[in-house]
């Protein structure tokens, strides 16, 4: 017999106890407004559980777990998308990628995942088909009692309903206010926290976080509701998923793999992907903006520029649009245009404090000290930066340097090197305007901090190189020269300068022919090098 009937007059625990108890078999179908789920029984005992339209997330419960690599579950991917009827599970099992037990293991966890899902319905209606059989392959059956579903089914309900008051859609975006890893609170996070928390980038829906981390929508949903009520995190508005003209679930389909690809760092696979959204639709905005992406990622700036111009009029005029637009026109040296692309995405989402923090930088790197300072100083004081980051503190040095304010520069860095003690650009930067005053051990001492960290930056290397130059070191100067051109090639024309120097006196002229000809390459109007040239070519 058939039992049907609505979910505000039964709970779907007490129906899955009901046919758990009279060791039903069939198929329990529950459908709430356009969603659709189903739970498949067998004598009483839950064997499949799904829900339509819930992304599945088996591959991604395998990677996080360390059961298979990312580049394993693309290529089963590619294997699946060209063998429509054959199962993820299947075909990782056959390539070897998982054990037939690691598969059942998994897929009983995402079974659950499932009923858990399905039990937060508190509408709709429910309807019981006896004698249905799944149609799934034997190896994705798995075998629960529904009574070791029911009560932590009851606690994620009850959970869920706190979570949905700060995460009412999953088209929500979230934005970091204060990171929790860099107060001086005693904060320990949990291990989905520590997963979700670096996604949380204010562009990235909730979706898109689920997709990324590879955890369950309560599991991620409960990490994010704990950092919003900590006062870590804060909505920075919604955006619908893929929602630009997406005509039909094949293009969907490919606009979802070729973000998923993106970022797995496989661009390749995402410009693919992406490309062939676009010859079936020129006019897809989500997926120039997602190719965007992937040349900025490549070091391609203008063909970044070309992507997002790409894009329709009313589409462009969207804040993480104009963000990139402005970190790309300012990587091609075009800083008036990069800051009227921070003026649109202002626009769009005023007083952030990552634009200001943008703008503050941008303004430094065209010579305008006293707007990046103006700039620096709003984000400083947003409402809703509880600790500044370390480029604000590096970027505030230089601009109150370039202000000729070197006491301020000082006390900034020494501000920051509270917070970020390990912070290479901070050390240097603090370290030069010590310089400037005279504090030369003092300098020299933040110089030889930032030398020693895991990934030096090259310029405390040129630093030290210098003073010791200014000593009359020239053997010191140029190992630490040395040091600073292998962690950057380009650094200066300075520096090539005086490592062909110390070559012409060590009367290595080949040598220093070779490093003065680097440095007239990076810099064609360094008046000394030339001479310097001309005066060895004429010997």
């Amino acid at each position: 017999m058939a039992l049907e009937g609505a979910l505000q007059d039964v709970g779907l625990a007490d129906i899955c106890q009901l046919l758990g108890m009279g060791r039903k078999t069939g198929c329990l179908s529950i459908t709430d407004r356009s969603n659709f789920g189903y739970i498949y029984f067998r004598h009483g005992r839950v064997i499949h559980a799904s829900v339509l339209n819930r992304p599945d997330r088996l591959g991604d419960l395998l990677v996080r777990n360390k059961v298979i690599t990312r580049d394993q579950l693309a290529k089963a991917v590619k294997v699946q998308a060209l063998e429509k009827r054959r199962r993820l599970g299947e075909i990782l099992v056959e390539e070897g990628s998982v054990t037939e037990e690691e598969l059942q293991l998994y897929i009983k966890r995402q079974t659950e995942e499932a009923v858990y899902h399905l039990f937060t319905w508190g509408q709709g209606s429910f309807h019981f088909d006896p004698d249905q059989t799944s149609d799934e392959e034997s190896i994705y059956l798995v075998d629960i009692a529904p009574e070791s579903l029911l009560m932590e089914g009851a606690r994620r309900v009850d959970e869920w309903q706190l979570i949905e008051k700060k995460i009412p859609t999953f088209d929500v975006v979230f934005q970091v206010d204060k990171d929790p890893r860099e107060t001086d609170e005693d904060i320990e996070l949990t291990d989905h926290q520590e997963v979700v928390l670096p996604l949380v980038d204010g562009v990235s829906t909730v979706n898109e976080i689920l997709a990324q981390s590879g955890l369950g929508e309560f599991d991620a949903g409960k990490a994010l509701y704990g950092l919003v009520q900590g006062g870590y995190i804060s909505p920075a508005g919604e955006r619908s998923d893929f929602a630009e003209s997406a005509e039909n679930a094949e293009e969907v389909d490919r606009l979802k793999l070729g973000v998923a690809f993106l970022r797995s760092g496989m661009m390749e696979d995402a410009v693919r992907e992406l490309e062939a959204v676009l010859e079936a639709d020129p006019d897809q905005a989500r997926a120039h903006f997602m190719l965007g992406l992937v040349a900025l990622r490549m070091g391609r700036p203008a063909e970044a520029l070309e992507r997002f111009d790409a894009m329709t009029e009313e589409s462009r005029q969207g804040y993480a649009v104009n963000r990139n637009r402005a970190v790309a026109l300012d990587l091609l040296g075009r800083s008036e245009e990069a800051l009227a692309a921070l003026d649109v995405a202002d626009r769009a989402k005023p007083e952030d404090h990552d634009i200001l923090l943008l703008r503050g930088m941008l303004s430094l790197k065209a010579r305008d000290a006293r707007t990046a300072l103006k700039a620096l100083g709003r984000y400083r004081t947003s409402p809703t930066v509880r600790r500044p980051s370390p480029v604000y503190y590096a970027y505030t040095v230089l601009a109150a340097a370039m202000a000729a304010d070197l006491d301020h520069a000082v006390a900034v860095g020494r501000e920051g090197l509270g917070f970020y003690p390990d912070s290479g650009p901070i050390l240097v930067n603090t370290g030069v305007v010590l310089e400037r005053l005279g504090e030369i051990e003092a300098a020299e001492a933040l110089f030889k901090r930032a030398v020693a960290l895991s990934q030096p930056p090259a310029q405390a290397h040129k630093n030290l190189g210098d003073q010791a130059w200014a000593r009359g070191d020239h053997a010191g100067a140029r190992v630490q020269y040395e040091k600073a051109v292998k962690l950057s090639p380009r650094l200066g024309d300075d520096l090539f300068l005086r490592l062909g120097t110390i070559a012409y006196r060590e009367e290595d002229r080949d040598l220093a022919l070779l490093l003065w000809r680097r440095a007239l390459d990076l810099n064609p109007r360094n008046q000394a090098v030339r001479e310097n040239l001309e005066m060895l070519q004429g010997k």
